[in-house]
């Protein structure tokens, strides 16, 4: 529960500091006194919108914590948990400049505004005084009656399954209307594919075959020279090896000092010798592994022209082609699959249309148990709040399209008469009778939540006398089981409140501030009289605020 709320510089609060307790609380004030800035700072704190306009005038920026004990609140805890938050407590901060840019914590961490508002849904509870107003719309009574029915878990997982069935059915829409672009486009990747399977080009045979065609084409020319070469080196008559010899020999045969003087010369001879018979014995070689085979250089020829005309066709280079052939062949088979995958898509949208109906159907049974005992407890409450002749009934039509949250349409009916039809109440209710039905409907779902922390903003709008004493007692029994605060102008619901707050609206020299305060016995008594009987408290206001304060707190409840 709301243990602790701080506020600086927020509207015209300059600091306030709130203890707050269990039971109930009743907020007083003059009409614009400021009884809307508690609520409104408390809403920032729980991800409510806000802007550069809630700061003070002449400050730079609005802040405001709230702090909860948590203990017996196992959602709020293990939201934390999730995120290695400190569990113990939860405070949340949040500042507002008049830049109009916002700041979050929980805990002491950086948050963001979706995170206050997702975790604030499982630590307080704000009924507003419009809540009536939300009640012509057909949507509010699905989402109360599920709210009263506990299956709230169990929606949002048939609305997850809703989500997931329509985006496997956009898909396969999209799937169906490509359809025929596809299937040109597949039987066009086939025909590629199958091309160049045939083709059967392997990695590196283009070079191997540039470099046979070019040996087959020039054979002859190669036969011609590579002899003539090895004539010129080893040829008997004229041959370069033969006269390397005849070199070598004269110069060997001179005498001694003369050879000596010409070993230099030798040497590089006896070299140039072995130089010259390696060449002649590779040209030899090359000879001797050159061929004439034109029908060799025919076939090595078209298979070139049929490499480089398919390259062509495609608009690549023939180097290109095997890195073509992997591309296609990757493209086809994505296709072929998506044929696989529309199958798959096919039978998942089934399946999820039918685990959606079993869900759905489920949550029906469990709306229909429901709404017979909504209509009987809001009935009952109705009984209380002096409309004891009305007829309040929960009436589900099935829908004739699915929808996120199933296969039901909720309405509240309202028969405020005796023997008239229940009918909607946007159509039935008179302006106090749909608050009074409101505040039956909003109390009957506070009773069962899990949330101990309930806001009721001027929800007794429209109840005077002793109906309003009911409400206060109503709202007073709710207090009993966590924590309420009321916003009220009735002193018959103030009455009953375990702790009043007063709210007052103070002018200093140029400035506006609000001053709030829990009031003790005495101030109670006043305040209540102020609020029965105006601004002059005469002794006998007085005497009737203490009456009535008497009286509520020591009757039971």
């Amino acid at each position: 529960m709301l243990i602790q709320l701080a506020i600086r510089d927020y509207a015209i609060v300059d600091h306030l500091e709130l203890e707050l307790t269990r039971g109930m609380t009743a907020i007083t004030g003059e009409t614009g006194a400021g009884k809307s800035i508690l609520l409104g700072a408390l809403g920032l704190c729980l991800g409510e919108r806000g802007d550069a306009a809630s700061v003070r005038h002449g400050r730079e920026r609005a802040d405001i914590s709230a702090r909860f004990d948590i203990a017996h609140l196992p959602a709020a805890r293990m939201w934390l948990e999730e995120r290695e938050l400190p569990t113990d407590e939860c405070l949340l901060r949040r500042v507002v400049t008049t830049a109009g840019r916002s700041k979050a914590w929980i805990n002491g961490q950086p948050a963001t505004i979706a995170d206050l508002k997702e975790l604030g849904e499982s630590l307080v509870q704000i009924h507003g005084q419009h809540a009536h107003q939300a009640l012509l719309r057909d949507d509010t009574h699905l989402h109360l009656l599920d709210d009263y029915a506990g299956h709230r878990d169990a929606v949002n997982t048939l609305a997850d399954t809703y989500r997931q069935w329509q985006t496997t059915r956009r898909k396969l829409k999209r799937l169906a209307e490509d359809g025929n672009e596809l299937e040109a486009k597949r039987q066009l990747l086939h025909y590629q594919v199958e091309e160049l399977d045939q083709l059967a080009l392997s990695a590196g045979e283009l070079a191997s075959l540039e470099e046979e065609q070019h040996t087959l084409a020039h054979a002859e020319e190669i036969l011609r020279e590579t002899q003539l070469a090895c004539d010129c080196c080893a040829g008997d008559e004229g041959g370069a090896l033969a006269l390397l010899n005849q070199a070598i020999n004269r110069l060997s045969a001179l005498p001694g000092s003369d050879a000596g003087k010409l070993a230099n010369s030798l040497t590089m001879l006896n070299d140039a010798r072995i130089q010259v018979e390696e060449a002649s014995s590779e040209l030899t070689q090359l000879a001797g592994n050159t061929e004439l085979d034109p029908e060799r250089l025919l076939w090595v020829e078209d298979r070139l022209g049929e490499i480089h005309r398919i390259a062509r066709k495609h608009h690549v280079e023939p180097e290109e082609l095997c890195e073509l052939h992997a591309r296609l062949q990757h493209e086809y088979q994505q296709l072929e699959e998506s044929d696989q995958d529309i199958e798959a898509l096919s039978s998942q949208a089934a399946a999820l249309r039918e685990q959606w109906r079993e869900q759905a159907a489920r949550i029906s049974a469990t709306r229909q148990r429901a709404a017979k005992r909504l209509g009987k407890e809001v009935q009952q409450q109705l009984g209380f709040l002096a409309m004891d002749k009305a007829r309040f009934e929960v009436e589900i039509q099935s829908r004739e399209k699915a929808a996120p949250d199933g296969l039901d349409q909720v309405q509240f009916l309202i028969s405020a008469n005796p023997g008239q039809p229940a009918r909607p109440l946007a159509k039935v209710a008179s302006g106090g009778e749909l608050s009074r039905i409101s505040l039956a409907i909003q109390v009957v779902a506070a009773s069962h939540s899990t949330i101990p922390s309930l806001v009721f903003d001027e929800v007794d709008v429209g109840v005077s006398g002793a109906t309003a004493e009911i409400v206060g007692k109503l709202l007073r029994r709710l207090g009993e089981n966590g924590q309420v605060m009321t916003v009220t102008h009735l002193p018959q619901v103030a009455a009953q409140a375990h702790q009043h707050l007063h709210i007052e609206k103070q002018a200093k020299r140029d400035t506006t501030l609000t001053h709030m305060a829990l009031l003790d016995e005495g101030g109670r008594v006043s305040e209540l009289a102020r609020m029965l009987g105006g601004v002059k408290l005469s002794e006998q206001t007085l005497a009737h605020a203490r009456e009535m304060l008497d009286a509520s707190q020591r009757q039971p409840h």
